[in-house]
């Protein structure tokens, strides 16, 4: 089956197509056939394609609608690249990415118009992502005809497994019966990826598993996971609580704000932006949200604010870990994924830094040699608590996900 991955946002979309089939899915044979993105949407776009030999086209023209972008990428699918693609090039479904799926959606689904009416209920929880991916789903039902079946991936519905304790605020509850106010939780699908890798690389089965497992990037959350559910996550209402992030400030002292408002003058939309753009590594470091640029800073420039950035959001990381294994009663391994946690061993080694009392013990060179893609366990072989990098890929996910629910199947999680 050939799944066409969809992951529309506010000015881009990105895509892959996947081959995949129960078969492929047993054998960890599934095979990407091409993969792109459309940038800057709504002016004049830059368009990346990337054929199954590696070879990139980088292009430009204008393009003002997303539906415009997804039929650039179709035409360049189905015809310009037929010849690469050979007898493959066609689409069976598409699977979307789709940020928010509210109490709805526990799971992934077939959409169809009473799953695109939840999708667009739950526009006031995620107003900056849902209404973008309802964009791609419309465009690409309109594009591709009727018969063509497409599947909404939330990145919400891993999470939907945790108990009341873990997902409510401390608020008064009648905010939660009016207002759904609760923990959602995000990058669920990130974490049930790689928890679902560590289980078939180590042979552990599905109940026996407890792990905390960290997406560290731009965006960052960490996820305690039992059994292959998800019992706590860092992230809540919005994915600016937790841990400190590029440009997100992670948790803080809600009197702040009203504090900050009253010295600067800054409104509640100026609040948020100064806690969703401002803070986090760029808000402490004064220089950048890229931590590859921090780490250089302080290695060669002995930056103080660069070292500090990197110190808090190592800290940081190292309290939810704590946290999270008295949520589990133990773990027996903790995962990093996403750009910083399979890249940075020097963070992953700040990060672990006085866990041996928990009897981890990290392996310096296979921490070091750990990157770019590779799966590894990064510490000793007689460390009682196991430390991995998992690189994620929930293209991959979102595509099995697509193509079991075609068959008539349950996603797996």
């Amino acid at each position: 089956m050939i799944v066409l991955v969809l992951n529309a946002g506010a000015s881009t979309v990105k895509f892959q197509l996947i081959q995949t089939d129960q078969d492929r899915i047993a054998r960890d044979a599934d095979e990407r056939l091409a993969r792109g993105a459309v940038e800057r949407i709504g002016t004049h776009a830059l368009i990346r394609y990337e054929r199954p030999d590696g070879r990139q086209l980088i292009t430009s023209a204008p393009m003002r609608t997303h539906r415009a972008a997804i039929e650039h990428i179709l035409t360049w699918l189905l015809d310009e690249s037929g010849a690469a693609l050979g007898s493959v090039a066609r689409i069976d479904a598409v699977g979307h990415r789709v940020v928010h799926g509210g109490e709805r959606f526990s799971r992934s689904v077939l959409i169809d118009p009473d799953v695109v009416k939840h999708i667009e209920e739950a526009i006031e929880l995620a107003p900056l992502h849902n209404p973008h991916n309802l964009k791609g789903i419309e465009a690409t039902r309109a594009l591709l005809g009727a018969d063509t079946p497409h599947a909404a991936v939330f990145d919400t519905a891993f999470h939907q497994t945790l108990e009341p304790h873990a997902y409510l605020y401390a608020l008064p509850y009648s905010l939660y019966r009016r207002h759904r106010v609760r923990r959602y939780g995000f990058h669920g699908t990130s974490h049930r990826y790689v928890a679902y890798r560590y289980r078939k690389l180590t042979g552990v089965s599905r109940e026996a598993t407890r792990l905390v497992t960290l997406h560290l990037g731009n965006g960052c959350s960490a996820c305690a996971i039992r059994g292959g559910a998800s019992v706590d996550t860092s992230m809540g209402f919005t994915p600016l609580e937790g841990l400190v992030m590029g440009t997100r400030s992670g948790d803080i002292d809600p009197a702040i704000l009203e504090y900050i408002s009253a010295k600067e003058g800054l409104n509640l939309p100026e609040l948020e932006v100064l806690l969703n753009k401002q803070s986090g590594l760029l808000g402490v470091s004064g220089l950048t949200d890229d931590m590859r640029d921090l780490l250089a800073e302080e290695a060669e420039n002995a930056d103080r604010r660069a070292g500090l950035a990197i110190d808090i959001f190592c800290y940081r990381v190292r309290r939810y870990i704590g946290g999270y294994l008295a949520a589990l009663g133990g773990a027996e391994a903790i995962v990093f994924t996403g750009g910083i946690g399979q890249n940075a061993p020097t963070v992953r080694a700040r990060i672990l830094e006085g866990f041996e009392w928990f009897g981890l013990k990290l392996d310096p060179d296979a921490n070091a040699a750990a990157s770019g893609g590779a799966e590894a366990r990064i510490t000793h072989d007689d460390s009682r608590t196991q430390a991995w990098v998992i690189p994620t890929d929930e293209e991959l996910l979102i595509a099995r996900d697509t193509a079991r629910l075609v068959l008539g199947l349950e996603p797996r999680y």
